[in-house]
């Protein structure tokens, strides 16, 4: 398959180099001044840019008739016109605020917890993150998605969240319960970028000839 590759950072190029693993050939490889023109005739782009131009890259990649998978975080405001654009054009879309099939496994033990523990007023929550000094979002979509997840699963008291921006660090995101009798703690380390890279190309298998916007947990859960 033919795979375009928009934003050539550090994950544009770890894409680049995982993707003949996945059985992909690289179609285009477009930064973020390049003409999107040139992803034409791919089957599908990964899109690794900034959360200002996640959007319009959408919009003109489904303009293509490309699928895509999107690993920007900070845009989700704009779902509502990523998702018209989308289906208007008939192609298809997966987009997370993680592509570490770890995160995902770790967002549903957070979830679960935080439902076992919607009933017992004795605990209170925290959610806390670091990342790398380049990132541009604070809270990551990451951890934006876990409190909801939290939220969601019943868990209505208070949670205090913080976020730490240093160094190199490619993440840790850390959920924990305390109560007077005990703490617990979940956390999920990256050691690097490559469980963001393998799992963006394992969206890229499955999203060629689907339509419609898609989650990463809709692939890596629908069994």
């Amino acid at each position: 398959m033919k795979l375009a590759i928009v934003g050539y950072g550090k994950m544009g190029r770890m894409i680049e180099a995982l993707a003949p693993e996945y059985g992909f050939e690289i179609h285009a490889r477009i930064d973020l001044d390049d003409n999107l023109a040139a992803a034409k005739g791919a089957d599908v782009a990964i899109e690794f840019s900034t959360p200002d131009a996640a959007v319009g890259n959408v919009e003109g990649l489904a303009a293509l008739g490309v699928a895509t998978v999107v690993g920007t975080t900070g845009w989700l405001a704009e779902m509502a016109r990523v998702r018209a654009a989308v289906e208007a054009s008939g192609t298809g879309l997966v987009w997370s605020p993680n592509f570490s099939i770890g995160v995902n496994v770790f967002s549903r033990l957070v979830r679960e917890a935080a439902a076992l523990l919607a009933d017992e007023p004795q605990y209170g929550a925290w959610a806390w993150e670091i990342h790398h000094s380049t990132k541009k979002d604070a809270q990551s979509g990451t951890l934006i998605k876990l409190v909801n997840d939290m939220k969601s699963a019943g868990f209505e008291r208070p949670i205090d969240i913080s976020s730490n921006r240093a160094g190199a660090h490619p993440g840790t995101h850390e959920i924990g319960f305390d109560s007077a009798a005990d703490t617990i703690t979940l956390r999920h380390s990256a050691r690097s970028r490559e469980g963001f890279a393998r799992g963006a190309l394992k969206a890229a298998q499955w999203i060629p000839g689907k339509k419609g916007v898609f989650e990463f947990s809709d692939i890596l859960f629908s069994r």
